[in-house]
């Protein structure tokens, strides 16, 4: 792929974007996929749109069970040996994406350097790299699917084949840091970098919040900056930070700056250039096109998508990428809205599917259905409707999932419900069952059996009764959730 400078993120988008798919359709031309769609027959986007489906992850999943089988020149022209595992939109348990070396070097290194640039250049005088830099990501484990096969976690992915000067300004050693035992991970990762200068720190909100509570515990400090006096930025991704930001205001002591990243398995998208941005700058130079489909369109046989030429700020758009890894027009599954169009500033609405995310866990609609009536059948109970969303940290408990049920029906047993409710959510969420793993991010969820008719009196309030108009299952807020506790109550 070309190294466009860094000033074409501004200046020129649209145009490198345009060199950005022609590159890519140049180089998957004799792939499986390249002479399925013909393309070294195609030289405009009009052409290409008109011939490459929309795809969502099970319409590619034939061709990934494949090259995880080992075979080749599948969905891209170089070896693809590696895979980040992920849950996400679809019903499987986890899905699994195609990691090349060039969405390695040319997407995901370079938006990493690019970031650390522009921070400096925001930041003359930071002592950013005087010391070092701790990750605290998800379950790291790395599996051997085959002799030639390995897929893992993204920060995982990452870690593994991250160039030797890498190591020099991370902690802790890789030995750490892979480990896949999360309370054993934890309390290594506090002993080891308790006493290192650690001067930035990066990760969900969740595990790192339990993270410094254990570091404050064993140096007996009060603020984190007590043990970390350099400590000067922190990079967070992949939830909401606004829940959480007293928090870490609070545990660190003193002004830090903050920045957000969308960093997805699929690649890294986009990041915040300043603290003071509206918004993250969309990355159009890292070996990724994108397309951009109001959601409305979402559903439709032929629905239509628009370039960065046509978009609008303000307005809800599905995100629709074709990456160095072999995704072509792939939906992400999340949506995004432009605050901002010179340059192109983004911030994450929500997604596609109603979902609580705000553990890092993706809970989607088909994983609370099929748990709701697992435990419903299990118990003899018969549900009529239900909503959830999140509890987040606070000072003395750990985060967990509000239930608001309402039974035709009610269990023979109303704990073994919760259980049962619980145990299945793992079973078919691999995140939601590393979060719950030793109550360590998310405790059991809380449950409560509402009268008949709060549903019904609720819609009625809002002015919803009747018609198409429903309850939401998921909220990734506490909007919903508690003006329906305010009237039960």
């Amino acid at each position: 792929m070309r190294l466009w400078r860094i000033e074409n993120w501004s200046n020129h988008p649209v145009a490198v974007q345009r060199e950005v798919l022609q590159e890519l359709v140049t180089a998957a031309q004799y792939t499986e996929f390249g002479r399925k769609y013909n393309f070294s027959k195609l030289f405009t986007l009009k052409e290409f749109k008109k011939r490459v489906p929309i795809h969502e992850y099970n319409d590619i999943k034939p061709y990934i069970l494949r090259m995880m089988n080992g075979e080749q020149n599948i969905l891209w022209n170089t070896p693809i040996k590696w895979f980040a595992k992920s849950s996400g939109t679809t019903s499987d348990k986890s899905k699994f994406i195609p990691i090349s070396d060039e969405s390695l070097q040319d997407n995901h290194y370079k938006a990493s350097k690019d970031l650390l640039s522009t921070y400096y250049k925001n930041f003359p005088s930071s002592d950013l790299l005087t010391g070092k830099g701790l990750v605290v990501g998800g379950s790291h484990q790395i599996n051997q699917h085959n002799e030639d096969i390995q897929y893992g976690d993204l920060s995982a992915v990452l870690m593994q084949n991250s160039p030797f000067w890498g190591q020099w300004i991370r902690t802790p050693e890789l030995s750490v840091a892979l480990l896949d035992e999360w309370e054993e991970k934890i309390e290594k990762l506090a002993q080891v970098t308790a006493d290192e200068n650690v001067t930035s720190l990066a990760g969900v909100p969740t595990w790192t919040l339990i993270l410094l509570k254990r570091i404050l515990e064993i140096k007996n400090k009060t603020t984190i900056k007590e043990v970390w006096p350099n400590l000067e930025l922190y990079i967070t991704g992949g939830v909401s930070f606004v829940p959480y930001k007293e928090q870490f205001d609070k545990i660190i002591g003193s002004k830090i700056n903050y920045l957000e990243i969308y960093n997805a398995s699929e690649g890294f998208i986009a990041g915040q250039q300043s603290p003071d941005d509206n918004g993250l700058l969309l990355f159009t130079e890292h070996g990724i096109f994108y397309e951009f489909m109001p959601v409305e369109e979402y559903g439709k046989e032929n629905p239509k998508t628009v370039g960065l030429n046509h978009v609008q700020t303000g307005k809800n758009y599905a995100l629709i990428i074709s990456t160095t890894g072999g995704l072509w027009r792939y939906l992400i599954g999340d949506t995004i809205q432009f605050t901002n169009l010179n340059p192109y500033l983004i911030k994450v609405s929500g997604r596609l599917k109603h979902y609580i995310n705000a553990f890092g866990e993706e809970v989607i609609v088909d994983n609370s259905d099929k748990a709701i009536a697992f435990a419903a059948e299990k118990t003899n109970a018969v549900v009529n409707d239900y909503t959830a969303a999140p509890v987040y940290f606070s000072e003395h408990d750990n985060g967990a999932h509000e239930w608001l049920v309402e039974f035709e029906k009610e269990p023979d047993n109303f704990e073994n419900f919760v259980s049962l409710l619980d145990s299945e959510l793992k079973n078919i969420n691999s995140d939601y069952e590393a979060k719950r793993h030793k109550n360590i991010a998310l405790r059991l969820p809380i449950v409560h059996n509402l009268k008949p008719g709060t549903f019904n009196n609720w819609l009625r309030n809002k002015g919803k009764l009747g018609g198409q108009h429903k309850v939401p299952r998921l909220s990734n807020d506490r909007t919903i959730i508690n003006e329906i506790l305010s009237i039960s109550l």
